[in-house]
């Protein structure tokens, strides 16, 4: 049996051989369908990558009601904070309620100061009744990316993340997926200007910093509608607003964990791994991902640890021949989800997945954590014939 929230106080069962939650008549948007029923496929965007801005608009909007109650839904970081701002923005008008929820707690205090630079009211998504809007959006992510996630059925989904798999009968109403972008934020660039809506000093310095953030200043993926996007933002941005956020001060529970992490550092000819058993939130293992790639001679790093009932690893690389999000995938998509984009990447493994002699065993898990590593990261062997 699955369960789903319908609020702070009650749950609702899901049955397996049922569609939907609640009541027969529910217009719930959560769905535990039957596997053994679905054809696993890619998640395609609505319209070709030829489309206009324009055109994508248009798509979008179609898919919304005046009278919806939109929820957009998010795992809050730079980018996808500002992103949902603005899609929210574009909404605005357009549908009776929008909602802003994440799945994750905000700990990065640039994150912080960011929801508080937008005066951002964001919910939880797992204190909120689900039943209770018409629409469900998601903005930087995809359902199956998160587990509170990937049993709803999404109206709207805008990512520059690469295309995950949908466990589902039926796709989104809209779906605009482009992996070969370097921020969701620029893409939502792109839907501003053909709704022709100049942001205001908040939301274009929070796209600004999202484009900056995902891209590292364009020394990670990065195309040039990046560039363009992040052109036409600059003359609208706040730039003390701007140095605020990226001046944010790391917070002292962090920092411990920090050199925690570093000293357990494992340097291997080009790459830097490090593992944390117990970690408060996955935003740590980013800044200390992030930290290692700054060791001379190492353009891969990996930083991992114990996040409640899962394994997290965070991928970073630099160069134009890495690929840490083919990396993560060949070391732990069997044992749980894992992917991402050349430069930056994602796994989490459910700590029930491991091997039970290894499960509670820090030591063994960061030894297990290196060979995987080690083995998805060797070159691949070419057989020869004779």
């Amino acid at each position: 049996m699955a369960t789903v929230n319908k609020g702070r106080n009650s749950k609702t069962t899901v049955d397996n051989k049922t569609d939907r939650v609640g009541p027969p008549d529910s217009s719930c948007r959560a769905v535990e369908a039957p596997v053994e029923n679905i054809s696993s496929r890619l998640i395609a965007s609505t319209l070709s990558s030829q489309a206009t801005n324009s055109s994508r608009l248009e798509s979008l909007l179609k898919v919304f009601n005046r009278d919806d109650k939109v929820l957009i839904i998010i795992s809050a970081d730079p980018d996808a904070i500002a992103s949902a701002v603005a899609l929210k923005r574009i909404l605005w008008r357009r549908v009776a309620q929008i909602v802003i929820a994440s799945t994750n707690h905000i700990k990065r205090t640039d994150n912080k100061q960011l929801v508080s630079a937008l005066k951002l009211k964001m919910e939880s998504l797992s204190s909120l009744d689900i039943c209770a809007f018409t629409r469900l959006a998601m903005v930087d992510s995809q359902p199956h990316h998160c587990p509170l996630t990937q049993n709803l059925v999404f109206d709207a989904i805008i990512d520059h993340h690469p295309a995950a798999v949908l466990h589902q009968k039926a796709g989104p109403g809209y779906a605009d997926v482009r992996p070969e972008l370097g921020a969701t934020a620029t893409m939502m660039v792109g839907y501003l200007k053909a709704a022709k809506i100049r942001p205001n000093q908040k939301l274009a310095t929070a796209l600004f910093y999202a484009i900056k953030t995902d891209t590292q200043n364009f020394v990670r993926q990065g195309q040039l509608d990046d560039m363009r996007a992040f052109q036409w933002l600059y003359p609208h941005i706040h730039n003390q607003l701007l140095s605020d956020i990226e001046r944010a001060p790391i917070a002292r529970s962090s920092f411990k964990r920090l050199l925690d992490g570093l000293n357990g550092a494992v340097l291997h000819k080009n790459m830097a791994h490090t593992f944390l058993p117990n970690v408060d939130h996955a935003d740590t293992l980013v800044l200390l991902a992030d930290f290692l790639m700054m060791v001379n001679g190492v353009n891969r790093a990996v930083a991992a640890g114990i996040c409640g009932d899962r394994l997290v690893l965070i991928f970073r690389a630099g160069g134009m021949r890495q690929n840490v999000g083919k990396l993560a995938a060949k070391a732990f998509d069997k044992l749980g989800s894992a992917g991402g984009h050349k430069n930056m990447a994602r796994a989490e493994v459910p700590l029930k997945n491991l091997d039970p002699k290894i499960r509670n065993n820090f030591a063994a898990i960061a030894r297990f954590i290196g060979r995987r590593l080690t083995e998805a990261a060797a070159p691949v062997r070419k057989k020869t014939s004779g």
